[in-house]
């Protein structure tokens, strides 16, 4: 891994279309801009190879999956490979017949695959049915060293979970990486929608503040049958401060310096590691405590 303190962050908010292969070809030129405006580790949406299949229970879908390492990958590693970029890319995995993950890899920028996570918190919404596509992750919460840093990479859901947000930032984690599809139900009125949102980013900027390090979520944009996704891509700060923000309904690249010099000065002003009582939490690991 390189020593750098300085990584350029690229996050491509995208639409997506039906045919993969459009949506891949898309991916690959926004990569391609992203390189040449200077990012280092570059972030797709989840699922960004399909339309959010998650919106009905339908057997044909599984037709949109693939392996790990697979065609996807290995464009994307040659792509890695080719600018040398780290890309961070979120795909629907074929594990094996009747087993699939919505899983994240991580390329690095030789084109190897450095990680890999599966989403390991599953929802199951009206409009959100991926507790019947998806197997809960077994790789657990790590973090991945790069050419580019050592980053995290959780998977949308996984937004609203602290426990996961801390355990990758404990494994040492300098950028937590959230790819996401989230947006609303098209009959929610307009209060409704922004609460979800403000929650949606003040959750995230939780995660910055109580461990100290950069969180940077991606999303998609676009009605897709009957969500409208809401975008708003984001970067936090150590200290929690939003430090870019995309719109609402278009297509972005974010890109954003993030001086990893920051952590060490946050951690060492708000030091929540140092007094952690790691003696006292063993309950976490129950459901609840009645």
């Amino acid at each position: 891994m390189g020593d750098e303190q300085n990584i350029n962050v690229g996050l491509i908010q995208m639409a997506c279309a039906p045919d993969p292969g459009v949506n891949l070809e898309h991916a690959i030129a926004r990569i391609e801009e992203a390189a040449d405006d200077g990012a280092g580790v570059i972030c797709l949406p989840e699922l960004f190879r399909s339309r959010y299949p998650c919106q009905s229970e339908d057997v044909t879908l599984f037709d949109l999956a693939e392996p790990i390492p697979g065609p996807t990958t290995d464009a994307l590693g040659r792509l890695a490979a080719s600018r040398k970029v780290v890309i961070l890319a979120s795909l629907f995995e074929r594990r094996t017949a009747g087993v699939y993950h919505n899983t994240a890899v991580v390329l690095d920028a030789d084109g190897n695959i450095a990680g890999r996570y599966r989403k390991m918190h599953i929802p199951d919404d009206p409009r959100y049915y991926e507790k019947f596509y998806f197997t809960p992750g077994d790789l657990g919460f790590s973090a991945h060293r790069t050419a580019h840093g050592t980053l995290g990479v959780l998977v949308c859901w996984d937004q609203w979970f602290p426990e996961a947000a801390r355990l990758t930032a404990l494994s040492g984690a300098q950028i937590l990486f959230y790819p996401t599809a989230i947006g609303w139900h098209l009959s929610e009125v307009a209060e409704v929608r922004r609460r979800q949102q403000v929650a949606w980013e003040t959750i995230q900027r939780g995660h910055a503040i109580a461990n100290g390090v950069y969180v940077a979520a991606v999303n998609r944009v676009g009605v897709e049958d009957g969500l409208e996704f809401w975008g708003s891509t984001f970067v936090a700060d150590p200290f929690g401060e939003v430090i870019a923000r995309a719109a609402a309904s278009v297509e972005e690249t974010l890109i954003v310096k993030c001086d990893l010099n920051k952590i060490d000065q946050t951690r060492r002003e708000w030091p929540f590691l140092r007094d952690r009582r790691i003696d006292a939490y063993g309950d976490l690991t129950r459901r609840f405590l009645n």
